[in-house]
């Protein structure tokens, strides 16, 4: 099978959103201590994420279902201005810098002082500027399934991946499609 994996700048951005299974309906956030597993697995500690409570884990939730209708959005039908706009608004309030050390080297990562929502914002979103400027954002989509919504990263030399993999959801929509026409 494909490597479906997103490279170092999108793996929090596939992480995330990849916490709801879509068909089955289980929220790995929900969970008791879903956020603090969460930022366990990630790395994230320090940032207050922990400590949110129910207003947390919604804006980390809205968070995510954005993040997933822009990476839907990369297998071609438009992002809705609703998920639009609440990316919009969250990334504003996550400013960025650009820090260059001792060799010269530029880096853009969250500015300093941010915690909870905002400190999670701003490192998806210096990933996400990372891989706008490498080519590879466009390349994170989600499965093109209604009941899926799966985030994988499209490998496939053309980049016109839809499906997260064809032998489960490729393999539906082909046979909907199939059984449609013959009905006709």
């Amino acid at each position: 099978m494909t490597d479906r994996s997103a490279p170092k700048s999108l793996v929090l951005v596939q992480e995330l959103t990849n916490t709801l299974d879509v068909e089955t309906g289980e929220d790995a956030l929900a969970a008791p201590d879903g956020v603090a597993d969460f930022v366990q697995r990630q790395g994230l500690r320090g940032l207050g994420l922990e400590e949110t409570g129910e207003a947390g884990l919604r804006a980390v939730r809205e968070l995510r279902e954005a993040l997933r209708a822009a990476c839907l959005a990369h297998t071609g039908p438009d992002m809705p201005q609703e998920a639009s706009a609440t990316l919009e608004r969250m990334l504003a309030r996550a400013p960025l810098v650009v820090t260059v050390d001792g060799t010269g080297r530029a880096r853009l990562g969250p500015a300093e002082g941010l915690s909870g929502i905002a400190a999670l914002t701003a490192r998806i979103a210096a990933g996400i500027a990372a891989a706008e400027a490498d080519g590879t954002w466009q390349r994170l989509k989600a499965c093109e399934a209604h009941d899926c919504l799966w985030v994988f990263y499209d490998r496939s030399p053309a980049g016109r991946g839809r499906w997260c993999t064809m032998a489960v959801c490729g393999s539906r929509a082909k046979m909907r499609t199939y059984r449609a026409k013959r009905r006709t």
